[in-house]
């Protein structure tokens, strides 16, 4: 049995559930159309800071953050479109502003879909316009994120790429097992391109890793401290994938990008989307419990 319920905390939150395999998914449109939780037979998936997410002020760390239009950072956080300069701070937009519930479903899952569009405050940063349609579907242990990019203009072609900033919650990083369908990655600390074997180093402050060469469109962890594995798909969309994680804290981050750092100064594996036209995207969470 599916259902969605409403509460209101710091905002209004909408609660997916999946009564008959006990798994349960909180999403807050307003900041952010952010998933705050994700839990699985009493197991939080998801790591969550509570306190940063009271603050408006303050970038949320934790949940799912979406990703738009661009993935990490520019160069002093600036770009150039038809000979002019553009400031978009690290991650784009997306993920501060407030969406809209636009369609909402029980029968074969609990989904809720949400709704961001251009408008004059993301124009003064990125002179596009564009619809995005973020679907949530939770069925028994897995969570689907449909997303569609459109783009609405006439003229204009829709340059951009996205992701998703999943955090997961770890108690002991040493037991964590990794399966990465790539040799090599570019540490992001000191800019090398090193081999891969399998694991890294947690006894350094922060781990800033992007795998680009990927062989295969689905990635995995192995906790073996808490008993669970999680598989990670998604489609030829995404071309990299990221580690992150900082010494001291109980979270990791394997995140779906669909082009590296700066591709919207160089290019590289940059979206297009033509006008009137659309591409959807598909990012697929599963997990495993023992």
């Amino acid at each position: 049995m599916y259902s969605i319920e409403t509460q209101t905390h710091s905002y209004q939150t909408y609660v997916l559930c999946d009564e008959n395999a006990g798994s349960r998914l909180e999403i807050v449109p307003e900041r952010g159309g952010l998933v705050t939780r994700w839990n699985v037979r009493e197991r939080d998936i998801l790591y969550f800071d509570e306190e940063r997410f009271a603050n408006p002020e303050l970038s949320v760390r934790g949940g799912i953050p979406i990703l738009f239009p661009i993935c990490g950072n520019l160069p002093t956080n600036t770009y150039t479109h038809n000979g002019k300069s553009y400031t978009l701070k690290q991650h784009g937009f997306a993920r501060d502003l407030p969406w809209k519930v636009v369609d909402r479903d029980t029968d074969e899952c609990a989904s809720l879909t949400l709704e961001l569009t251009s408008n004059d405050r993301t124009r003064a940063v990125y002179p596009f316009d564009f619809q995005l349609t973020f679907t949530y579907k939770l069925q028994g242990n897995s969570l689907e994120i449909v997303q569609r990019y459109i783009n609405p203009s006439d003229d204009l072609v829709l340059p951009f790429s996205t992701g998703l900033h999943p955090y997961f919650q770890v108690s002991d990083k040493s037991k964590l097992q990794f399966l990465i369908p790539s040799k090599q990655y570019w540490d992001g600390i000191d800019g090398t391109l090193r081999d891969f074997h399998g694991t890294f180093d947690f006894d350094r402050d922060e781990i800033d890793v992007a795998f680009t060469q990927l062989s295969s469109q689905q990635a995995s962890v192995r906790d073996t401290e808490r008993g669970l594995q999680l598989q990670l798909d998604y489609n030829s969309t995404y071309s990299t994938l990221v580690f992150w994680t900082v010494k001291g804290k109980d979270y990791y981050c394997l995140e779906p990008w669909s082009a590296p750092r700066n591709a919207l100064n160089t290019g590289d594996r940059l979206i297009y989307v033509h006008p009137r036209s659309s591409l959807e995207t598909l990012v697929r969470f599963a997990v495993q419990l023992d």
